[in-house]
């Protein structure tokens, strides 16, 4: 799977001309905390909500309020955005968008395809549209953890003893303990009885445990 499966594309932005105030009452009005800034289609900054709150008190902290009020719908986000952007392209996978995110610290991702901003990613969407379809949050089903199962063998034994005991898979995954280091499978079943599954597994020598969801 790749970024464009996953990037909003109803991208709102602004020009670099937007007084802080309209920012700010965009933000609020989409109920975003990023605005991609835009000029005559090109891509040259990008301003968030952390930013404009710096903005207003570090610049206008000796004014009144009415003063501050003027002044705020004087100052643009050209003044405020920034510059160094960490764009991405569509067809990279969602592998390399988590790495550059995590390797540049930033919270989104302006996905860009022929010089054009086309999409963002944040973290919320690989929550939503990745993480949680692994975890199968709000998916009905339960879920059987398997201690120490890393290996083809091992998890081939656990995948045999659930479909013979009549049971089917939503989806899994394989996490090491994180004190032990130990490969960690946890499988999610349709069903919501894991019983006959465990005792079996457990008959043949696996730790194994229904896991809380």
């Amino acid at each position: 799977m790749i970024i464009r499966h996953i990037m909003t594309t109803n991208v709102v932005t602004v020009p670099s001309d937007t007084s802080l105030i309209d920012a700010r009452r965009i933000m609020e009005a989409h109920r975003i905390r990023r605005l991609p800034v835009v000029d005559r289609g090109k891509l040259v900054g990008l301003v968030n909500r952390d930013a404009l709150d710096r903005a207003g008190p570090s610049k206008l902290s000796t004014f009144s309020i009415h003063e501050v009020s003027y002044l705020l719908s004087k100052l643009t986000v050209k003044e405020v955005m920034a510059r160094d952007l960490v764009t991405i392209s569509p067809d990279a996978t969602w592998e390399q968008g988590v790495q550059l995110a995590q390797s540049r610290k930033v919270g989104a991702l302006l996905v860009v395809e022929d010089d054009r901003l086309v999409g963002i990613v944040t973290t919320n969407d690989y929550f939503y549209r990745l993480i949680n379809p692994v975890l199968g949050i709000g998916v009905p089903g339960a879920r059987i953890h398997v201690h120490n199962c890393g290996g083809a063998a091992k998890v081939a034994e656990v995948l045999n003893v659930i479909s013979g005991v009549g049971l089917d898979i939503e989806g899994m995954f394989i996490v090491p303990h994180p004190e032990e280091g130990s490969p960690e499978l946890t499988i999610h079943l349709t069903s919501e009885d894991p019983s006959k599954a465990i005792d079996e597994l457990t008959r043949r020598g696996f730790l194994a445990h229904e896991r809380q969801r």
